[in-house]
C-alpha cells in the first residue's frame, strides 16, 4: 500500500512538473512571438507572460528595460537622421541660391553686345554673390570646428568697450547706407571680462551683420554690468519674426523667411551661441518683430580665474 501511494505521489509530482514546464515553455514561446511582433511593428509595448512565474518575470523585466533602451536609441537615431536630411536640404538650398545667381549673370556677361556699364553692374553682382557664398561656406566650416572642439579659444582679460567701439566705427558706412539709426550706450566704467579676444570680435561682428542682413532700424546697442557678468545687448526691429520663432533663432538653419526666398541660414547666431557658451558665457533672445533683443553674457574677469 505504501509503495502504491509513493508511486502515485511521484506520478502526480512528475505530472505537475511536466505541466509547469509545459506552461513555462508556452509562456516563453509566447514572449518570443511578442518580441518578433514588436520588432516588426516597432511597438513600445512590453513583453508579458501568460502564466505568472517569478524568475521568468524578473528575466522579462530586464529584457523590457533593454528593449526600452534600444527603442530610445532607435528613436534618437531616427531623429538625428531626419535632422541630418533637413540640414542637407537646407545647405543645398543655401549654396544653390548664390550659385544659380552667379551662373545666370555669367551667362548674361557672354553677350557680345552688352553695354560696358551693364557689364560692370553684372560683374559687381557676381562678386557680391561669390562673397556671400564664401561667407556661407566659411560659417559652415567654423561652426563644425566649434562643435567638434577644434576651434581654439583662450580666455583672457578683455575690455569689451574698445572692441565694440572700433567695430561700430568699421560698420558705420554699412549702417548709414542701410538707413539705420544706431543708438549706442557704452559706459566708461565697466569691468573687464574673461573671454577669447577673437571670439568676442566674432560674436559682435555676427550680431551687427545679423542686424544689417535681417533686421531694421533703429538699432540699440549697450553694455552693462549685471551682477558678476557683463551683458552686451543688441536690439532692433525684425520684420517677419513671429513670437514662436524666437526660441529657434539660434538654430543653425533657422530663418524667419519661411519660404527661404534668398535669405540664408541662421549660422551667424548659431556661432554666437556656441562661442559664448564655450567662453563660459550665455546668450538669450526675446521680443517680437517690433523689437527683437539679443543679450550676450560674459563672466567678469577675476584674477583667480587666470589660466
Amino acid at each position: 500500500m505504501g509503495l502504491r501511494i509513493l508511486c502515485a505521489a511521484l506520478a502526480l509530482l512528475c505530472g505537475g512538473l511536466y505541466l509547469w514546464n509545459w506552461t513555462l515553455r508556452r509562456s516563453l514561446n509566447s514572449a518570443v512571438e511578442q518580441m518578433k511582433t514588436l520588432e516588426e511593428q516597432g511597438s513600445r509595448s512590453k513583453l508579458r507572460l501568460e502564466v505568472p512565474n517569478t524568475a521568468a518575470e524578473a528575466l522579462l523585466d530586464q529584457i523590457n528595460r533593454l528593449l526600452e533602451l534600444r527603442q530610445a536609441d532607435q528613436s534618437r537615431w531616427q531623429g538625428r537622421e531626419r535632422e541630418l536630411r533637413r540640414q542637407i536640404a537646407n545647405i543645398s538650398h543655401d549654396l544653390r541660391t548664390p550659385l544659380t545667381s552667379i551662373l545666370g549673370y555669367l551667362q548674361l556677361l557672354e553677350g557680345e553686345e552688352l553695354p560696358l556699364e551693364r557689364r560692370a553692374e553684372y560683374l559687381a553682382i557676381v562678386a557680391g554673390r561669390a562673397k556671400t557664398l564664401q561667407t556661407l561656406i566659411t560659417s559652415f566650416y567654423d561652426l563644425s570646428r566649434l562643435e567638434g572642439g577644434e576651434y581654439p579659444l583662450e580666455r583672457q582679460k578683455v575690455d569689451l568697450r574698445p572692441v565694440l567701439s572700433q567695430l561700430l566705427a568699421a560698420f558705420y558706412g554699412d549702417f548709414t547706407q542701410a538707413g539705420f539709426e544706431v543708438e549706442v550706450e557704452l559706459p566708461d566704467i565697466l569691468p573687464p571680462v574673461q573671454a577669447d579676444p577673437g571670439g568676442v570680435l566674432r560674436i559682435f561682428t555676427n550680431l551687427l551683420r545679423n542686424a544689417l542682413d535681417h533686421g531694421a532700424g533703429p538699432l540699440e546697442i549697450c553694455l552693462r554690468q549685471e551682477g558678476e557678468r557683463v551683458a552686451a545687448v543688441f536690439a532692433n526691429a525684425a520684420p517677419g519674426l513671429e513670437p514662436e520663432d524666437v526660441p529657434q533663432v539660434f538654430d543653425r538653419f533657422f530663418t524667419a523667411d519661411k519660404m527661404r526666398t534668398g535669405r540664408n541660414t541662421g549660422l551667424g547666431l548659431a556661432i554666437v551661441k556656441t562661442l559664448a557658451q564655450q567662453m563660459g558665457g550665455d546668450v538669450t533672445a526675446q521680443g517680437d518683430a517690433a523689437r527683437f533683443e539679443l543679450k550676450i553674457f560674459f563672466p567678469c574677469w577675476r584674477e583667480w580665474d587666470r589660466r
